[in-house]
């Protein structure tokens, strides 16, 4: 018997497209309501996921089109293809607004940076080209590839950090800031395809039947290797808010992990080999296309769940023969009657101390110290706490000041629990205390030196973070401000120049 996970009630009952050529390229965009771009033959076609109906038609193109993706705002759109090009639409009017050429050969891959400005291209001339928006230039190359590029990602966290897969086995991270690749591992195997995480400082390749998790870091170091596929990995996503991994094969399956041990949470079954596989931003929407040129959407249905009245079942002690409960039926609801438990009565009866000897009992302290903490609260809004710690001696008061050492730290309850330590000092001193008591003193002294230096220690950690955090906003503000808005950017003369008429 399988159990149904939340993966497997999440991607089921896809609806099938079919489009013309195999499905190169799906990327979502990150804005609603996340239309989804779907490069296959000669053009680009644009969904709508819950209508799953083609929005837009982009068919500027000669010859085959490759991977075409979305700018981080969702209104420009770069793709590249067997005409050496990497080709910028404007996604709402669909117009041609640059043309990149510079590439000796087809270019697969290709993703904006980070800041927006540029654009990174993957070809299989072997080289990685860093292009300028605005003036429609290269600023960089790097072609240290032996063979074909087709696996491309960019930094979540760096504008100047770029990850390329080869064919000759080899994935190289690059740093446009000295214009060199950084470190390369060996992936073993052709790669088709590389994923950044979040973090930036983790990032996997996919080639043959494995996919491996390197350590951007340690100068990749190798953290993981995960083989459940019995053919060629095509490509990898992120989806359930970057807590999950799916990677998709020609093994017509699409494995899904869970990021935090990459282990197999569930396997999707598709009718033919997946070449390309994306996740919308709110994961309602996963989106594969196959060798075939199907394109199965599979989106989340809101769910319908009955309420607790609808749930319950009738009682059959009390029903005649044959009675069914419908949802116009009488329903008597059934009163519970509450336990008091002992600390409340003798609150109710103003017996504070003995309220206090209720809660500090070993059963409540180990397993719910947050009912203790609840009447200490209690007493001190009833101004009633002086009264339930005085004239307490030998076990009474010891118990108290074990409580005390042992959640004082505890940050839930830390704000009540040094008042309580306060009016217990301010009762007890100056008076004769016992061996036992005596002890346990010097202990809670020694608990909030240790809670003082920790407290110190963390305000110097947060002063660190700010410090990094606020040097990050400083960088995303400048990027902000050096953005190329798309209502700014006009048609070059090459992309005026450009005309494709398509006859499907």
């Amino acid at each position: 018997m399988e159990i149904l996970t939340f993966d497997y009630i999440y991607f089921q009952v896809p609806a099938l497209v079919k489009e013309f050529g195999s499905i190169d390229y799906i990327d979502f965009s990150p804005v609603e309501p996340h239309y989804f771009a779907v490069t296959c033959s000669v053009r680009v076609q644009i969904y709508n996921p819950i209508t799953k109906v083609v929005q837009k038609n982009l068919s500027h193109f000669r010859e085959t089109a490759y991977g075409g993706s979305f700018r981080s705002d969702g209104s420009l759109i770069c793709v590249g293809g067997e005409e050496c090009q990497v080709k910028l639409f404007d996604v709402s009017s669909k117009s041609l607004l640059r043309v990149f050429k510079g590439h000796s050969s087809a270019v697969h891959r290709c993703f904006f940076t980070l800041d927006k400005t540029h654009i990174a291209s993957f070809s299989d001339d072997k080289s990685i080209c860093l292009w300028d928006i605005p003036s429609e230039s290269k600023v960089t190359s790097f072609s240290e590839h032996l063979d074909y590029v087709r696996a491309g990602a960019i930094s979540p966290v760096s504008t100047d950090i770029i990850l390329s897969g080869g064919y000759d086995n080899i994935v190289r991270m690059y740093d446009t800031r000295i214009n060199a690749s950084v470190f390369n591992m060996d992936h073993g195997a052709p790669v088709e395809s590389v994923l950044f995480l979040p973090t930036g400082g983790v990032f996997l390749s996919a080639g043959g039947t494995e996919i491996r998790v390197w350590d951007a870091f340690t100068g990749g170091r190798l953290l993981a290797k995960l083989c459940q596929h019995h053919r060629t990995v095509t490509c990898l996503c992120l989806g359930s808010g970057n807590k999950r991994l799916l990677s998709a094969s020609l093994d017509r399956h699409v494995k899904i992990y869970d990021i935090s041990s990459y282990q197999v949470v569930h396997t999707l079954d598709y009718p033919n080999a997946v070449l390309s596989l994306d996740v919308s931003t709110r994961d309602e929407t996963v989106v594969a296309g196959m060798v075939d040129g199907l394109v199965s959407i599979s989106r989340r249905e809101e769910e319908t769940r009955p309420t607790k009245q609808e749930r319950k079942k009738v009682s059959y002690r009390y029903a005649p023969d044959g009675f069914q409960a419908t949802s116009v039926d009488t329903v008597v609801c059934e009163e519970k009657m509450d336990l008091i438990s002992k600390h409340d009565v003798c609150l109710r009866k103003f017996q504070y101390s003995k309220a206090v000897d209720c809660v500090l009992m070993s059963y409540i302290t180990n397993k719910k110290p947050a009912v203790t903490v609840g009447v200490f609260q209690e007493l001190i809004r009833r101004k009633g706490l002086r009264a339930a710690l005085a004239g307490r001696e030998g076990k009474s008061l010891s118990a108290v000041l074990r409580f005390l050492i042992k959640y004082i730290g505890d940050y839930r309850f830390t704000r009540t629990l040094i008042d309580v330590a306060n009016m217990l000092l301010d009762i007890y001193d100056g008076v004769d205390h016992s061996m036992e008591i005596s002890v346990l003193l010097q202990r809670l002294a020694q608990r909030l030196r240790e809670e003082e230096q920790l407290t110190e220690e963390l305000l110097a950690l947060q002063g660190a973070l700010q410090l990094l955090l606020s040097g990050a906003s400083v960088g995303e503000s400048n990027n902000a401000d050096s953005m190329t808005d798309v209502t700014n950017i006009q048609p070059s003369q090459s992309a005026q120049s450009t005309f494709v008429v398509n006859i499907t």
